[in-house]
């Protein structure tokens, strides 16, 4: 595994779900490419660093089960530094077709109705995108310094100083092979 140099930023509470195997789903709108030929989409960085964010997740947005972790904060990135506990790896990438098909997959990620809708109607130009991300722990976190470049709603986030090596014990990922292939199986057929 060679070294990370970019962070995915994703609220924090869906970092910590998909590092404890309770989800394998990220919503995006942007950020994906069809490189490699119509339907066959790819994210600019294929294996990335988990970047929690404070700064937009809403309790009322995430499902009830988990809103008593979801801890908000405005801290601005720029100031507050970062502690990575996991990455993740995008296994596979569809583009969804409709709001039906989310409540074919409702029991796998952690989303509300209300937030659901909201991705659709950002910019309903552009089309929505399930991606199933392969999370691994990290064998220990690693922190960083805050920096200026960190701030704002962006997707990727190009880290400053040092690569973050993955160590041959960060290869176990958060869900078991069979479960995962299960999961991304039922959305292959939610997607259609």
């Amino acid at each position: 595994m060679s070294p990370l140099t970019v962070g995915l930023k994703e609220w924090a509470i869906v970092c910590d779900l998909l590092l404890e195997g309770r989800t394998i789903i990220l919503l995006r709108k942007g950020g994906i490419h069809e490189r490699t030929g119509p339907g066959v989409f790819t994210l600019e960085h294929p294996a990335f660093l988990l970047f929690p964010s404070w700064e937009h997740q809403k309790p009322a947005m995430v499902k009830e089960e988990f809103r008593g972790r979801v801890e908000v904060r405005g801290e601005p990135a720029e100031t507050a530094g970062v502690t990575f506990h996991g990455w993740g790896e995008a296994a596979r990438i569809w583009r969804v077709p409709d709001r039906a098909a989310m409540e074919k997959v409702e029991d796998l990620h952690v989303w509300t109705p209300a937030q659901i809708d909201m991705r659709f109607n950002y910019k309903p130009e552009n089309p929505l995108y399930l991606v199933a991300v392969r999370s691994y722990r990290l064998k220990s976190p690693v922190a960083r310094p805050g920096h200026w470049s960190y701030a704002g709603c962006k997707s990727w986030v190009p880290l400053k100083g040092e690569a973050v090596e993955i160590q041959s014990g960060g290869l176990t990922p958060a869900i078991d092979d069979a479960e995962f292939a299960a999961m991304t199986q039922r959305i292959d057929v939610a997607m259609r």
